[in-house]
């Protein structure tokens, strides 16, 4: 098959960070595929796909440029002629959808969130059917595809974005002496609650002023909250907590953590805190997504409510007062997380689905 794969842009993280292996699988099995992006975004993952030796092309000028982006989109796709349209992300799926239905290209969507926001959720549900099959990268997800946009569950397949890697970093436990290090990784925007991470990290100071000394917390990832963040760091006069900017080595970023949290508002999968359980991490996380149901609340892990400070920061005094449970949880996240989202199940999916593509392909044309 020829793959035009469309994404809304390449930023550092989220739907564009999996792309060379996605890419990797499709050629493996003979497809053809090229990356288009509607916008540059940050571009963080531009460097990533080059090293992939995945070419990409950038078809707007802007998140505004409607027109430019649409009259190069059905330009290229004029061009390639591809056999169909992968999209990814809300807005590529619009455009290709309209693309794919002026030009009778079929179109094949991602949807990677259990959550959209009103507009977006409002319009997937007017142009659900404009997309020949759908595919999420969970369970949770596809139900939210079922309830949410009304997919038909036979339009839709699964294929996790994540698989683990054989012989990744582990982290060390804590030693007993120096910072105890709670970490984050992801993109620093409104839906991923870095204020909350900051509000448990101040009512640690004021309470707790003797735990609050011995903990570090990091937060890996570039993003539009940035500035009003560090600003409210400072209006708190909080000395431990540190945005690092963007983490290229995610692994060994991780492996130096000796607890991860995800406080995020909604997610997906949620790949940083399923590389976080890789990397023998007990993870803190809201309910939210797949995360609620990849970690076993006290086993693997701790969950929390959305927004909910006082559960996050028990859920830190908890795991800080007992390290040797605090590393448990991390070595049962592990196990539990290779067995989920082995290389394996990674691969059976994905050529499962292509698989299913070139047959329905097949069908389409006789």
């Amino acid at each position: 098959m020829r793959i035009f794969y469309l994404i809304n842009g390449f930023n550092g993280g989220g739907a564009a960070f999996p792309i060379p292996e996605l890419v990797g699988l499709m050629r493996t099995g003979g497809h053809e595929v090229k990356v288009y992006g509607l916008m540059m975004q940050d571009g963080k993952a531009c460097a990533t796909l080059e090293k992939a030796g995945i070419s990409h092309e950038i078809l707007g000028q802007g998140k505004w440029n409607f027109l430019g982006s649409c009259w190069r989109l059905i330009r290229s796709l004029r061009r390639e002629s591809p056999d169909l349209i992968w999209t990814s992300l809300t807005r590529a799926t619009l455009f290709g959808q309209l693309a794919g239905k002026t030009l009778g290209i079929p179109v094949v969507s991602w949807q990677h969130n259990a959550f959209l926001k009103r507009s977006n959720l409002f319009l997937l549900r007017m142009t659900k059917r404009l997309s020949w099959q759908w595919v999420t990268d969970s369970a949770n997800v596809r139900e939210f595809a079922i309830n949410e946009l009304g997919v038909p569950p036979d339009k839709i397949s699964i294929w996790p974005m994540f698989h683990t890697l054989p012989g990744s970093p582990i982290s060390r436990p804590w030693p007993g002496a120096g910072p105890i290090r709670i970490g984050s990784l992801g993109r620093v925007h409104a839906n991923k609650r870095y204020e909350v991470l900051i509000q448990v990290a101040a009512r640690m100071q004021n309470d707790y002023p003797e735990l609050s000394s011995c903990i570090e917390f990091v937060v890996g990832g570039d993003g539009p909250e940035l500035q009003s963040l560090e600003s409210l760091l400072e209006e708190l006069n909080l000395k431990n907590v540190h945005f690092v900017g963007y983490v290229e080595d995610t692994a060994n970023f991780l492996a130096n953590l000796h607890i991860y949290i995800q406080p995020s508002h909604h997610e997906g999968l949620c790949i940083a805190a399923h590389e976080a359980m890789q990397a023998a991490l007990p993870v803190i996380a809201t309910r939210v997504g797949q995360l609620q149901y990849s970690i076993i609340d006290g086993e693997t892990g701790l969950l929390c409510d959305v927004d909910d400070v006082n559960g996050l920061l028990q859920a830190v005094l908890s795991l800080i007062r007992d390290p040797a449970r605090a590393r448990a949880m991390g070595i049962a996240a592990r196990q539990r997380v290779t067995t989920l989202f082995s290389p394996e199940v990674f691969r059976q999916s994905g050529e499962q689905l292509l698989r299913k593509l070139e047959q329905g392909l097949s069908l389409r044309e006789h």
